[in-house]
């Protein structure tokens, strides 16, 4: 049986291909052969057939490839092919894993994740995701390469959150590490799976609290007149007593700037870019229009001569190019003895309680001023208008029912609303 004569690197350095072809191929055994352009161009190849289809698969450049090198990849493709994996594809992975130069590190698959998600996201929420990754995470498994990170390496680290009591915090970056996972398993061996899964029973338990917040008329009377007696300044005392009326979410009220507020129109428009929404929706969304009622334009109007010369109806103590902090209405409602069982953020959920329980006024409306997105059961959003017109009469009648709480009259709930 004849064998085919095998290349020496004589043969190899001396190869030409002559000028009248475009190319001219010099073999080896097993496939292997040497292919010369006109130009001295030369490049390894090894020719194979998977399901009875010819491929070439690239070995590198010769000189830099010597032959025996050659041979060796020759060998190892061949026992690719043997085991079931087509080289060529093998190849194409390789490339796609090499992408994140940095390696499969958690730190890196982690950055990479964030970076494909932080343009949906605001800077503060942005800010507070990487400062958690820098605090909790990364220093303890930053470096570690994904597919060795073992379930119990991942919890003792959680486990280190919970000890310094932050039961909150230790459920949050299991979330992360969670997302990072997905993110990563794509790409990963079949062999790789999710080690989050599970952990979070290995966790102390942890429920979003709810804001505090009262709900029963008669003590919400009672905080309401606590609220108009309260002896602090008047810029924070204007913002405690539009909290309940108005129920819009503190950071918007505190950040309230007169060139937003229509007092000719009863309405004060919250930029899109300052409700709380995805990036994309801040930029392209619709404004939010808060109906104002006749006792919220009159103490606008009270406040109007200290603070309306500049940019923010609720000004900064010290810095009045800044508005008030978040702590101010907070700390108002501790002094006046009600900060454990109502929130500011908590006006919120008295107002969208008692306005259905006690005025029966419609949900949808409600939802709409609470600027909540309404879906149906499909999880399509139905909530396409602004209920601007039945908005202004429900503010209305939620402000005219407080005054009545806060002076004691006799407040009849309404029958609830038949489906």
């Amino acid at each position: 049986m004849l064998r085919t004569p095998m290349l020496t690197d004589v043969q190899c350095r001396n190869a030409v291909c002559p000028p009248e072809r475009k190319q001219a191929r010099f073999a080896d055994a097993g496939g292997l052969y040497l292919q010369v352009s006109p130009s001295g161009s030369k490049r390894w190849f090894l020719k194979y057939r998977v399901g009875g289809k010819e491929k070439q698969l690239a070995l590198g450049s010769y000189p830099d490839v010597t032959l025996a090198s050659a041979r060796l990849a020759r060998d190892a493709a061949k026992q690719q092919k043997a085991s079931g994996v087509d080289p060529i594809q093998a190849r194409k992975l390789e490339k796609l894993k090499g992408i994140r130069p940095e390696g499969d590190t958690f730190k890196a698959v982690a950055q990479e994740w964030y970076g494909k998600q932080v343009g949906r996201w605001s800077p503060m929420h942005a800010h507070r995701v990487m400062q958690q990754f820098e605090r909790d995470l990364f220093p303890w498994l930053g470096e570690r390469p994904m597919p060795g990170i073992e379930p119990m390496e991942l919890l003792a680290v959680l486990q280190k959150i919970e000890a310094r009591g932050a039961v909150e915090t230790a459920d949050r970056a299991l979330m992360l590490a969670r997302q990072v996972w997905e993110y990563w398993l794509p790409t990963a061996t079949n062999t790789q799976r999710n080690i989050t899964e599970g952990l979070k029973k290995r966790l102390m338990p942890y429920r979003g609290t709810h804001f505090p917040a009262i709900v029963e008329p008669e003590r919400f009377g009672e905080l309401l007149r606590a609220m108009y007696a309260y002896k602090g300044g008047l810029i924070v005392r204007t913002a405690l007593l539009l909290a309940p009326i108005l129920y819009q979410r503190p950071g918007n009220l505190r950040m309230m700037e007169w060139s937003e507020v229509d007092m000719d129109n009863a309405r004060w428009t919250i930029p899109s870019a300052k409700m709380k929404r995805l990036k994309q929706e801040k930029e392209n969304g619709d404004d939010h229009v808060v109906p104002l009622p006749t006792q919220a334009l009159a103490l606008l109007r009270d406040i109007h001569p200290l603070t309306g010369h500049g940019q923010y109806v609720f000004p900064g103590q010290r810095d009045h190019d800044r508005p008030m902090s978040d702590n101010s209405v907070r700390s108002a409602l501790y002094s006046l003895g009600f900060g454990k069982e109502q929130s500011w953020h908590g006006f919120r959920a008295s107002a969208r309680t008692m306005l259905v329980d006690q005025l029966d006024l419609d949900p949808l409306a409600i939802e709409a001023n609470l600027a909540h997105s309404v879906k149906d059961a499909n999880g399509r959003s139905y909530n396409r208008t602004q209920y601007l017109a039945q908005r202004f009469t429900q503010i209305q009648q939620w402000a005219d029912y407080l005054d009545r709480l806060r002076t004691g009259a006799t407040v009849v709930p309404m029958h609830q609303r038949v489906a």
